[in-house]
């Protein structure tokens, strides 16, 4: 039996441009996810998220489903082109007014913000000046983030500043499987040293102006050598250089590791850090969020490197297919990979708190003849893997928090509408709500906190 201490924070989560819709409302400008889904071909059945779940309308009965599941906390990200609709600017009252009504109707009902600054919706006007390849990015983020935190900072509890940089950097950049669909290897490593430079000075801006607590949400990938082999364990290695390291040791060591500057001194010569950015960017931070799905199983020794590969410079791996279980993603549904990853994430990064801040799985949902979605392969998924959170606390690990994604299923970036992450069902024709079982679930494990 697994106890969760009345101080550990449970909530759920949900994404700007994946739910909220009313792109055109209340003065927001131009997102590149707006520009990308509008883009022939770059989303299933060309899907985009004009309307999405319509929680722009909506906030307030959504808020209701969040405060009758029992969550401690609810984390929700802000659209920079509601705030400031070119990227530059003062703030768009509008904006400001929305997110401060949002944040009040939590507090009324209980509830905790986690407030992430940056899920990907970045202004298209700053994109079409370069985007996060231009270093002036990373400034113009910090501007928006002092508008923010002035505006709702005596109200958030909790901060982040990044949701996935890896995504936004080499999906963005590298692959061109998200917006805005670049494809260069260098400008996914650019990219990423910009994401990392604007958490640095967005830190700042936050200090500068809240009490609040401050972190950024990672993928951190749990690679895992399918043997024993030194090729195997190189291979996990390089691939964390340029998937995780890249990220979380300028962060909080102050340095890239020199691995991930071995393995892509064929793509950059890394000229674009300048004098002073690593102080910027190692800010003291308070927790730091893990999104966790599926590992990835691995073996060294055969040459798979292929062009527009988000592992940039790393040749010479095998990637295994995953084990099933499999989720309606194909991902393997493997709970113990979550204890491994907080586990040896702790090992590298001893001295900070963690939380997971996404956790959930796409499921082929139906609803049966009484309108019920009895759910038990995500119920069964959330609580073996809240399960798994127990099991690394239990070694040691110092995990202060869980959100499952998402509260509603929502537009899944690429993938669309095809997709169903939600423990709330949303009928996209009628915008209807309903509770799933997993919900159900949650609600009854929230009451109790045992497993």
């Amino acid at each position: 039996m697994t106890t969760f201490g009345k101080d550990f924070v449970f909530g759920t989560a949900t994404a700007s441009y994946q739910i909220e819709g009313a792109v055109n409302e209340d003065g927001r400008g131009r997102s590149i996810w707006d520009t990308f889904s509008h883009t022939p071909g770059k989303v299933v059945n060309g899907d985009t998220g004009d309307v999405a779940c319509d929680h722009y309308h909506r906030w307030a009965s959504d808020l209701d489903i969040v405060a009758e599941l029992g969550a401690d906390a609810y984390r929700l990200s802000i659209a920079w082109p509601r705030i400031q609709p070119t990227g530059v600017g003062r703030a768009n009252q509008a904006g400001i007014d929305f997110y401060s009504r949002l944040i009040d109707g939590l507090l009324e009902r209980g509830i905790k913000p986690l407030v992430t600054l940056y899920h990907w919706d970045l202004p298209q006007t700053l994109e079409d000046h370069g985007g996060w390849v231009d270093r002036d990015t990373a400034y113009r983020f910090a501007d928006y983030v002092e508008l923010v935190a002035g505006a709702l900072g005596d109200r958030v509890w909790s901060w982040a500043t990044l949701n996935e940089p890896w995504c936004a950097a080499m999906l963005g950049y590298v692959t061109g499987e998200h917006a805005p669909g670049r494809r260069d290897p260098e400008s996914g490593l650019i990219a990423s040293h910009h994401l990392n430079l604007a958490h640095g000075l967005g830190v700042q801006a936050l200090r500068a102006q809240t009490h609040s607590r401050v972190g950024l949400v990672v993928n951190y990938h749990q690679f895992a050598a399918a043997d024993d082999s030194p090729e195997a364990r190189d291979a996990v290695e390089r691939l964390d250089a340029v998937a995780n390291w890249i990220y979380t040791d300028p962060i909080l060591r102050g340095a890239y590791d020199p691995r991930t500057i071995e393995v892509t001194k064929n793509v950059t010569s890394w000229g674009f850090v300048a004098d002073g950015d690593l102080d910027v960017i190692h800010q003291p931070i308070d927790y730091v969020g893990h999104n966790y799905y599926s590992p990835t199983w691995i073996l060294g020794g055969t040459n798979q490197a292929e062009a527009g590969s988000p592992w940039v410079g790393v040749d010479n791996v095998t990637f295994l297919p995953p084990k099933k279980p499999l989720s309606d993603m194909g991902w393997a549904i493997d709970p113990a990979g979550l204890t491994a990853l907080l586990t040896r994430f702790h090992e590298r990064y001893p001295d900070i708190d963690l939380i997971v801040a996404e956790n959930g799985a796409a499921m082929p949902d139906t609803v049966d003849e009484h309108g019920e979605i009895h759910d038990a392969d995500r119920t069964d998924y959330l609580k073996t893997h809240i399960g798994a959170v127990g099991d690394a606390i239990e070694k040691g690990v110092p995990v202060t928090g869980y959100f499952t994604w998402s509260l509603l299923d929502n537009f899944e970036w690429a993938f669309g509408y095809t997709k169903r992450f939600g423990i709330i069902r949303v009928d996209y024709d009628t915008q209807q709500r309903t509770w799933k079982d997993s919900a159900r679930w949650y609600q009854q494990f929230l009451a109790t906190r045992t497993l």
